[in-house]
């Protein structure tokens, strides 16, 4: 009997990731299976814990809520920037992803959510908030 996947153990996990509708949002099909450490913080925690006590050839499927994955979708990362603020030869497009450094230190990846008059309404959730994620998962290997 293979013993049980724990923390601290490097793991190589296939899975298919898919939202409420069942569309696929991600999946290591074709590439080689996803390689993290247990309880290191690499993955979403619900991921995390999804995998915890799978045996080697062990397939599941597993919902994880929002609270366990990305969290809820936040009002407060959407921001509207003045047009004034992209440079000149810049023309944002929607769903565009840009990079912006708020505070001159940590960059974050934001998207443009909508464009108007007014400005360009940059998202700066993680476009998986707000979403419950199923992922259908295979242990390959534990190291």
């Amino acid at each position: 009997m293979t013993r049980a996947a724990q923390a601290g153990d490097t793991v190589r996990v296939h899975y298919t990731g898919t939202l409420a509708d069942g569309s696929v949002f991600d999946s290591s099909e074709g590439r080689e299976p996803l390689e993290f450490t247990l309880g290191g913080g690499q993955v979403i925690e619900g991921f995390d814990s999804a995998v915890t006590g799978m045996r080697v050839g062990e397939e599941k499927q597993v919902t994880i809520a929002v609270d366990d994955a990305y969290g809820p979708r936040r009002d407060e990362l959407m921001l509207l920037v003045d047009h004034s603020a992209f440079p000149t030869q810049m023309q944002p497009q929607l769903g565009q992803q840009l990079q912006v450094s708020p505070d001159d230190e940590q960059v974050m990846i934001v998207t443009v959510a909508d464009i108007s008059d007014e400005g360009v309404l940059l998202d700066g959730n993680h476009p998986l908030a707000g979403e419950d994620l199923t992922f259908a998962l295979r242990l390959v290997e534990i190291a």
